[in-house]
């Protein structure tokens, strides 16, 4: 065992020097990677952006939790080897189909020689050998523990760098708002005062039309199609941004929405970055089905193309119904056209409900193109796990066509949409005003706890000296 030629050698016969050297350099690229992130944590606090500092410490939660899966899978390695089942179980539910059965020496000279190759991987030879001498096989190999925490940890990294470049195409996307915003905040709040019929708005004419009667399914469809061009228009934005300040601060008419609308942005991409335990679940889900045969993951890569089209198509309709409210109650409209926002227009009276849908259909894109290339990595491009290549690359560009539809598309709808509800979100107010107002909510909790104590203390004293009256 010691020195055997091309057997694996155990920790107690490895020269020390290369012990030493393999820690050293894991170690350093550890700090490094670790200083890397301590410095862009401080830039971003330099640079005010709050949220997404918040969203890296986000990243490095989620960065601990892989860290301690994969503590939990190496340590578990060794007993689930020995976790030993009826060989009939394994023949249920299998990715690829296993290859003709062997006679028992091939298949015996088989798991022997496969049990010498994981003596580093936590003892895998040992379980296989005691399995078999119960006539049974390890409910989990561990070379099938290593290569399951590895995707893992590969599809973490996968979804925080696409959702990371769909925020930044989603920003980037509505470059063209700033000087829309930059135009209105130049122009005189009460320079059109005059009285306008409501159908010469042009915001009014591009989702009305004038119709007395609407068909719901004309306007679905048309929303559909409209979210390709043109999604929001100058004069829809102008008319929303109008719509939520007369709601929300109408004592501040040159309030920016702009900056508003992406300091929101930046704290939704903190929710956007995590894995929540439901998409744990859904995880656990896409293993199960990943059976030969049944081709599910072709479908599950339609699933968020279909929900990002029907978002996007629910967001534009949002636009039609409020231009459809105003021409409904009014005839003429003195100065500019006000819109309502409220929470009617968005599903189950819901606006997160929207951040929901794209945080899931992110995580599922993000599956579909970690699986794909950790397949081709590890197991080969005409690997039986890999599926029909038709249908592998299919899922791919499908993935591809999706993510870019969200960044394009989805996402800066999402951005606007999403305040035209009944509520207003924290960020409305700046870093240094919430940071204040923190502190004097603060100071305020501990004076009413202070005043609280002393009142107690003067009650208990003076129902003392009265028992002593008494007495």
């Amino acid at each position: 065992m010691a020195g055997g030629g091309g057997k694996a050698r155990p920790l107690e016969f490895t020269p020390t020097w290369i012990v030493a050297s393999v820690c050293s350099i894991i170690v350093i690229i550890s700090l490094i990677f670790e200083r890397l992130l301590h410095r862009l944590g401080k830039r971003l606090m330099r640079s005010r952006k709050k949220p997404l500092y918040e969203a890296l410490l986000k990243v490095k939660e989620e960065l601990m939790l892989l860290g301690f899966i994969s503590l939990l899978l190496n340590v578990l390695q060794g007993p689930m080897g020995k976790w030993c089942v009826n060989p009939d179980i394994m023949r249920h539910l299998q990715p690829c189909k296993p290859p003709r059965a062997l006679s028992d020496t091939e298949h015996l000279g088989d798991a022997v020689f496969a049990g010498a190759r994981r003596l580093l991987a936590g003892g895998g030879g040992d379980s296989e050998g005691y399995c078999m001498e119960k006539g049974k096989v390890p409910l989990l190999s561990a070379e099938a523990i290593h290569q399951l925490h590895i995707f893992i940890f590969v599809l973490a990294v996968t979804h925080f760098l696409l959702s990371a470049i769909t925020v930044l195409l989603g920003i980037a996307q509505t470059r063209n708002w700033r000087h829309w915003e930059t135009k209105i905040q130049e122009n005189d709040v009460d320079a059109s005062q005059m009285i306008k019929h409501v159908q010469e708005f042009k915001f009014i004419q591009d989702h009305f039309r004038g119709h007395r009667k609407r068909s719901r399914t004309v306007g679905w469809m048309r929303s559909f199609f409209k979210q390709f061009y043109g999604s929001v228009t100058e004069e829809d934005y102008t008319a929303m941004r109008l719509g939520f300040i007369m709601k929300h601060c109408s004592g501040n008419p040159k309030f920016k929405f702009y900056n508003y609308m992406i300091r929101a942005l930046e704290v939704d991409f903190k929710k956007v970055v995590g894995i929540s335990w439901y998409l744990w679940a859904m995880l656990m889900i896409f293993l199960l089905l990943n059976v030969q045969g049944w081709y599910v993951y072709i479908w599950i890569s339609l699933v968020p193309f279909i929900m990002l089209l029907v978002v996007g198509s629910k967001m534009e309709h949002i636009i039609t119904e409020l231009a459809y409210e105003v021409a409904q109650k009014h005839t003429a409209v003195r100065g500019d056209l006000v819109v309502s926002p409220s929470d009617d227009f968005f599903w189950f009276c819901r606006p997160k409900l929207v951040l929901l849908l794209i945080h899931i259909a992110l995580f599922q894109n993000a599956f579909e193109i970690a699986f794909f290339f950790w397949l081709l990595v590890t197991y080969g491009f005409k690997s039986c796990i890999m599926g029909k290549p038709a249908y592998a690359i299919t899922r791919v560009v499908i993935s591809v066509v999706s993510q870019l539809l969200c960044g394009y598309i989805t996402l800066p709808l999402y951005a606007i949409i999403s305040h035209m509800g009944n509520s207003f979100k924290k960020s409305i107010f700046d870093d240094n005003v919430t940071e204040g107002l923190a502190i004097w909510a603060e100071k305020a909790r501990r004076r009413r706890t202070i005043v609280y104590a002393t009142n107690s203390s003067t009650v208990e004293a003076n129902s003392g000296e009265i028992q002593m009256q008494n007495t």
